[in-house]
């Protein structure tokens, strides 16, 4: 149960102590600020507790946002603060200071709630103010002021305005006027029937994994179906966000499953496409493992780029500006939206190839569709990059070693040679993966393409034997995915046995998921992936270095077996630590908002 202390003198008519308790919380009353702070230090400490000022005009949806976002230990709108448990030593510090200040009398009270934010603020206690737009929230200064004040409550309509913020501001083109005119409805359907975004989660995610089952059954009725199910799960993904937004629901579970399930659901559909065209004759495991590969490569750019540079000083250049330009043009918006087929678009287009067409086509589409976009934004970042004169901190070189996932003999080999900065390293790391992907090619699984494996380790250790602060190094870690999946892709190519491809499919998925994990730990402040872990299972190099050593020892047949031991071996160590971690207290309650739907 949630406290809530109202402050001041009771305003007759106000609605403010039933709005509270329609919110979950148990309200005290207070006179003063004496009064004030011994009800606040009665209140059990593992519990949230808010100071309201009792002459508080506004939207329910305002209080909402004000005093229970589960995201933030402290949080206020005008009139009104609240305190998590994280939050509470501030809390009671600045109410006990006003407290002092007043002597303990009944002074001005009616403002309490924006002096104690006012002190809370000005020791940087890190205070979350949510934007409220069209909501109104004051503390009316006298009977005129609270008239216009209501009449400002009746104008705006609260659940107009929940609804619509339910709703990602930057979404894709399809999502924004396909899906969300609609699934915010949905949204609040379930949240007036007690729904939690979990539960609409792991519905998308079930949806999509009938949908691969439709698909794996090689035949048009099994498509048709496959493709209206994914619609359908993609209704519902965007379902669990605008829930949890409308209702304030957040968590860490939460937060973990929308992170995750994403990738889960669409690499499981292009299993369940690969395995439908066996069926029918046509084995296209190459391109759907190829299409898992450019789609987590495209991520770990995007991932790669943000980390480097949402912090960096003096972060302009003259291509940002023109960046910024078009996005004040309206088409251009959207076109620049759509031609990133960002994932709205991209599961749009795979529904409709897979209903009409046929699984080689669809992948086709999806790798050309995906090569394009990859190109168009990495093209843009990089002379973003090389026009700009920005300062990366350490922050952001430490989540790109982080991102690099540099195992062992990447280690052992900074710890032995001197490093220093340098312009070249995102072309070692490129020149490094070029070279093995292009022995594979060549002359496949030989003595040479270990060699090659060696030379990229030795490469892959200088272009992180540094800070990683230059301007183009946020490019290692692709180059790195870009490195290790491309050669278990062609190494189970070159086998030319049934079940290589398939295996090599689950390997890579189980080593996406620890990268994609690692990125959301980032991203929710919670630090990388523990280095036992990256360890454990090699790190990139010495993963790769290990495939290559499998296929030159035993035979295409066994290599397959190895492939399959390894997939499941790293997916049984990198899921163990990823529940563990994300099901913790130390797991941040975010949900993140991830690619653009």
């Amino acid at each position: 149960m949630s406290t809530a202390i109202l402050t001041g003198q009771p305003v007759p008519g106000s609605s403010i102590e039933g709005d509270l308790r329609s919110l979950g919380f148990d309200v005290r009353t207070a006179s003063d600020a004496a009064e004030t702070e011994t009800l606040l230090a009665q209140v059990p400490g593992d519990q949230r507790v808010a100071v309201v000022d009792a002459a508080f005009v506004g939207h329910l949806h305002a209080l909402r946002l004000g005093l229970t976002d589960p995201r933030f230990p402290l949080a206020a709108i005008p009139g009104a603060v609240t305190a998590q448990p994280a939050g509470r030593q501030a809390l009671t510090r600045a109410m006990a200071r006003e407290n002092s200040a007043g002597g303990g009398t009944a002074l001005a009270v009616d403002h309490l709630a924006d002096r104690v934010v006012a002190a809370l603020d000005a020791d940087d206690a890190g205070v979350h103010h949510p934007e409220l737009g069209s909501l109104v929230a004051v503390v009316p200064a006298d009977p005129q002021a609270r008239n216009e004040a209501r009449q400002a409550v009746a104008a705006v309509d609260d659940e107009a305005v929940r609804l619509k913020s339910a709703v990602k501001s930057r979404d894709g083109f399809f999502t924004t006027y396909c899906i969300s005119p609609y699934s915010r409805y949905i949204a609040r359907w379930c949240a007036r029937r007690g729904l939690t975004p979990n539960q609409v989660t792991t519905a998308s995610l079930i949806t999509a994994l009938i949908a691969a089952a439709c698909a794996a059954t090689g035949t048009r009725g099994g498509f048709v179906a496959a493709g209206v199910l994914l619609i359908a799960s993609f209704v519902l993904d965007c379902t669990d966000g605008q829930l949890a937004r409308y209702s304030l629901q957040y968590s860490t579970l939460g937060a973990w499953l929308d992170a995750t399930f994403d990738r889960a659901k669409e690499y499981a559909y292009y299993a369940g496409l690969a395995l439908g065209a066996a069926r029918g004759g046509d084995d296209v495991w190459a391109l759907a493992l190829g299409a898992m590969v450019l789609q987590t490569c495209r991520h770990v750019v995007d991932f790669s780029f943000n980390e480097a540079n949402h912090d960096a000083t003096a972060n302009t250049s003259p291509t940002a500006a023109l960046s910024d330009k078009l996005d004040s043009v309206g088409w251009t918006v959207w076109v620049r939206r759509m031609i990133v087929l960002p994932i709205g678009e991209r599961w749009a287009m795979i529904a409709v190839l897979t209903a009409l067409t046929t699984p080689r086509i669809t992948f086709y589409a999806l790798l050309i569709g995906c090569a394009f976009a990859a190109t168009y934004t990495t093209a843009g970042r990089v002379l973003r990059s090389l026009t700009r004169k920005a300062q990366r901190t350490d922050r952001a070189a430490k989540a790109l070693a982080d991102l690099a996932d540099s195992g062992p003999l990447v280690e052992l080999w900074t710890r032995g040679v001197p490093g220093k900065a340098h312009s070249l390293a995102p072309l070692n790391a490129l020149f490094g993966g070029a070279l093995l992907a292009v022995t594979a090619v060549v002359v496949g699984p030989s003595w040479s393409l270990v060699a090659a494996a060696g030379l990229y380790v030795v490469l892959a250790g200088e272009s992180v034997n540094h800070p990683l602060k230059g301007a183009l190094d946020w490019l290692i870690p692709p180059f790195f995915r870009a490195a290790e999946y491309g050669t278990v892709l062609i190494l189970a190519a070159k086998a030319d046995v049934n079940g290589a491809l398939p295996a090599a499919f689950g390997l890579v998925a189980a080593v996406a998921y620890h990268h994609y994990d690692t990125v959301y730990r980032i991203r929710g402040n919670a630090g990388a992936s523990p280095a036992w872990l990256v360890r454990a299972i090699g790190g990139h190099e010495g993963r790769t270095l290990l495939v290559t050593v499998l296929a030159v020892l035993l035979t295409a047949s066994q290599f397959t077996v190895a492939l399959t031991v390894l997939a499941v071996a790293v997916a049984l160590v990198v899921l163990f630590e990823s529940i563990r971690f994300w099901v913790s207290s130390g797991a941040p309650a975010v949900h993140d908002e991830g690619e653009p739907a």
